[in-house]
């Protein structure tokens, strides 16, 4: 096993940690640790909430969930010798859930959530369908991922980091910044919000104090989106085997890991729609001097996924175009295809005795595949949803006989804005 360069122990907060990482981008908060280029070490990872999802029947504390502590980051690690215009490279060696333990109070103790968040608090792909917060829980056994709330389906988790990138320079922060208010100016009062500004409170900040802590937390960028830095991107092919290469804008890289998922399915479409958990991390790096512009690499990563199980043969694929709901034409809008294909997946899935909310958590979790299928054919962009066959313990196909009518047990806990 690699050496741990960022220990968590189970037992206690994030905050209270021997180490502290952080929850917002900015250049000036410390790292924890240096690595070198070619060194392999293991990082240990705090689900996104640290902690404050439970194991229960109850949706309230997604309803309630505070947003502004997002996301438990670990590190950042600076990697000796690394520059702007640098790309670091990345390997994922191994990745799991909390080692070690397999019951327990947190996600990633053998078992994960995943929840449709409330409109009124971040919301989701298809909040206007499903304004209200909801909530799965998922059994870990081995590699295979089960929901006493989403019954009938069984499937294998490919686990994946879904947040991991370098610190932005002060320029790049000030662009996210000021570009994300000039957004969120043109409707400020909107549900959910257009973007998440700086949120001095509930920062984390490393080792910082005094007045830089005060400084850095009103300046901090939010982590829940991706950025030219990598971030939020919630890749589920980020995997095992992966080669990640990050644009370097400061020092050391300064590299950022967490938000681990035991699974999920294309898109994370209910928000917070992988299946969350805490675990571990093993990563090597390695630098290419000068190679954002050796590759034309000036912004965002580019990656080279891994090859892991499991490589699902059968697909039940839906698809849609960009037409609301209300018959409104739109103009080649993919991001408004591939939610009618999602719509139109979740409505077949109820004909068979899901809720569409058990449905909609599925389509989250479980490791569906999403595809841009046509997009220059105006005026309808058209994009599709493919659902593995597999993951049923019923024939989930069209036939002659009619769907099959299954007991969706006690379906998924609602709370209610």
């Amino acid at each position: 096993m690699p050496d741990v360069v960022f220990p968590l122990d189970s037992t206690r907060r994030f905050t209270d940690q021997e180490k502290i990482g952080h929850n917002r981008w900015h250049p000036d908060i410390p790292p924890v640790a240096t690595v070198k280029p070619g060194d392999s070490f293991r990082v240990h990872c705090r689900e996104w909430f640290d902690g404050e999802i439970h194991n229960d029947d109850s949706a309230d504390d997604i309803r309630n969930a505070p947003l502004h502590i997002v996301h438990a980051l670990s590190g950042p690690f600076a990697v000796e010798g690394a520059k702007p215009g640098d790309l670091l490279i990345v390997d994922i060696l191994d990745i799991g859930p909390i080692p070690q333990e397999d019951s327990g109070p947190l996600a990633g103790q053998g078992w994960g959530y995943t929840g449709i968040f409330a409109k009124t608090n971040g919301g989701g792909f298809l909040t206007d369908q499903f304004p209200d917060a909801y909530k799965a829980i998922w059994d870990f056994t081995g590699q295979k991922a089960t929901s006493r709330h989403v019954p009938h389906v069984s499937f294998t988790g490919i686990v994946h980091p879904g947040l991991m990138g370098t610190a932005p320079s002060h320029d790049l922060l000030s662009t996210w910044n000021t570009r994300e208010a000039a957004l969120i100016a043109t409707d400020p009062d909107r549900e959910p919000a257009l973007a998440l500004p700086p949120e001095p409170n509930g920062a984390i900040l490393g080792s910082l104090s005094g007045a830089d802590f005060d400084r850095v937390a009103a300046e901090g960028a939010r982590t829940a989106p991706p950025r030219e830095n990598g971030g939020n991107q919630d890749i589920k092919n980020l995997t095992k085997g992966s080669r990640i290469f990050y644009p370097v804008f400061v020092d050391g890289a300064n590299l950022s890991v967490g938000d681990l998922h035991f699974s999920q399915g294309d898109g994370e479409i209910t928000f917070c729609g992988a299946i969350e958990m805490g675990g571990f991390i093993d990563l090597r790096v390695d630098l290419i001097p000068g190679g954002m512009e050796t590759y034309g690499v000036s912004e965002n990563a580019i990656f080279m996924p891994g090859n892991t199980d499991p490589q699902y043969s059968e697909w039940l694929a839906f698809s849609g175009t960009s037409v609301t709901l209300d018959g409104e034409q739109r103009y080649l809008d993919s991001q408004l295809a591939y939610q009618r294909a999602c719509l139109h997946a979740i409505d077949y899935l109820t004909k068979f005795g899901y809720s569409p909310e058990q449905a909609y958590l599925l389509l989250g979790a479980a490791p569906i595949e999403g595809r841009l299928s046509g997009v220059v054919d105006i005026p309808n962009s058209c994009a599709t949803v493919y659902l593995p066959t597999a993951i049923f313990d019923f024939p989930v196909g069209p036939s002659a006989s009619g769907p099959v009518q299954i007991d969706p047990g006690s379906g998924a806990p609602r709370s209610p804005a």
